[in-house]
């Protein structure tokens, strides 16, 4: 599960913290019933820190670590949404985008340029218009077409092939961009 060790976390510092002060009393109880010294109480609970210090530091971590996969976690569907939307439409605006993900252009931008990055997003970008299109990596390879005016595609990049009329970028995954390099 997503997040899991988060609540993981929660309960290994809860149960470290619930020992300690239970064995905190418990020598306190001794103490105080003249079963031992002060100087075994102190070792008693040094020790008792020596065990649940490392426990108490495992759920932090955990809960840390899994606050963080949360966070990567909804990056990913967010993404994933912008994905979604452009192969469902066919064509998306970017302000489509901000309205349905509510989130500032930049971000939307960054995580567009994020999917490109990672060779997920299969398509063409005319960034002045804000538009991304879904276009099939063998439409683009057979006819070489811009989506957005139909000029002559070139070759900018590795999964790069950009429309010198318009300005489009389009971008094509490994396999596609394998099957189109000169």
């Amino acid at each position: 599960m997503i997040g899991s060790g988060k609540t993981v976390g929660l309960v290994l510092m809860g149960v470290s913290a619930a020992l300690l002060l239970v064995f905190s009393f418990w020598v306190l109880a001794a103490l105080a019933g003249n079963e031992t010294t002060s100087a075994g109480a102190v070792l008693g609970l040094l020790l008792a820190l020596l065990v649940m210090g490392p426990l108490f530091g495992a759920g932090a971590y955990l809960f840390r670590r899994g606050g963080q996969e949360q966070r990567e976690y909804a990056q990913v569907a967010k993404e994933k949404q912008i994905l979604n939307a452009v192969l469902a439409r066919g064509q998306v605006t970017i302000h489509e985008l901000i309205v349905d993900l509510q989130l500032p252009r930049e971000e939307i931008e960054r995580m567009i340029q994020s999917l490109v990055g990672k060779q997920l997003f299969s398509g063409a970008i005319n960034w002045e218009k804000g538009l991304l299109y879904s276009v099939e990596s063998q439409k683009l390879t057979s006819d070489h077409r811009c989506p957005n005016c139909g000029g002559e595609l070139q070759f900018a990049g590795k999964g790069l092939i950009a429309c010198p009329y318009c300005g489009s970028q389009v971008f094509l995954t490994r396999r596609a961009a394998a099957q189109t390099a000169p």
